[in-house]
């Protein structure tokens, strides 16, 4: 399958010369293509002993969740080896007037580092950022903002790795929402019999981290946009998860910024 983003949608951090020819890409969009069952597996033994990975039955539902959203699933191999693998989801805002889409799991296997795969990677949500526009005849079409969206764990000291993915997308382009005026959690994703036998759902915080596509360069964010990124991320949680562990208070947007409030977009790094 041709690549369908161009250097034109990479960040300038990530701009590099990269032969795409040799690294076939598969846009999978259903759990009965014949290549889910290796990506999904990919996935799970990344990210599923870490509980951060949903379970096939989660996926199959978001594939499902209307045109207002666009969820796939991306490999890459080279003769069959595989590459890498990620997925995302594209959301139309409550409005029709933006699209924001969020980032779920990235992961690059080894032999492909340091090629300049990962930029492309990460410029790849964008395509589909384009399809769910056209297929919702948002307005203005190219002109509708495009937003990234990631949640990223806190940085540690005990977790050199984590320090290195935010460097990563600090140079691609991504600002970090300042935490200590958005309080961001998570919704709690263990399973519901896990989350009854401890007491309750326990959402976790996270920072939020976003590209604004040609607005890179910009290093403040309405409160108004936060609540709209905040709400379509939900959007694509809430049929995965049952109402009352949705109704958690730290999961509650009455506490963030008035509309007109000017939040600051950090860089990812900063403590």
């Amino acid at each position: 399958m041709p690549w369908p983003v161009t250097t034109r949608e990479l960040a300038p951090g990530d701009a590099t010369s990269l032969d795409l020819s040799r690294f076939d890409l598969v846009r999978i969009r259903n759990t009965s293509h014949p290549l889910f069952e290796e990506a999904y597996s990919r996935l799970w033994q990344e990210f599923g002993p870490k509980d951060e990975m949903e379970q096939r039955e989660v996926l199959e539902q978001r594939f499902q969740l209307g045109p207002r959203f666009h969820y796939e699933i991306a490999l890459v191999r080279t003769d069959g080896e595989f590459m890498a693998v990620r997925d995302h989801t594209a959301a139309m805002t409550r409005d029709n007037l933006g699209v924001i889409v969020h980032l779920s799991h990235n992961l690059v296997a080894p032999a492909a580092r340091r090629t300049g795969l990962a930029g492309w990677m990460r410029a790849l949500p964008i395509a589909a950022a384009y399809e769910c526009i056209y297929g919702n005849s948002a307005p203005l079409l190219l002109f509708t903002p495009i937003t990234l969206l990631g949640e990223m764990e806190y940085a540690r000291p005990d977790d050199p790795a984590g320090t290195i993915r935010l460097k990563a997308y600090e140079r691609a382009g991504f600002r970090k929402i300042d935490p200590q005026v958005i309080h961001f959690f998570q919704p709690d994703f263990r399973p519901p019999e896990i989350i009854d036998a401890t007491g309750g759902a326990r959402p976790l915080p996270f920072q939020l981290i976003v590209r604004r596509v040609r607005r890179e360069q910009e290093d403040t964010i309405s409160g108004a946009e936060v609540r709209q990124l905040v709400e379509s991320l939900y959007d694509i949680y809430r049929p995965q998860f049952r109402a009352s562990d949705l109704a958690h208070p730290s999961l509650s947007l009455d506490p963030y910024p008035a509309d007109d409030a000017v939040i600051s977009l950090l860089p990812p790094t900063q403590c």
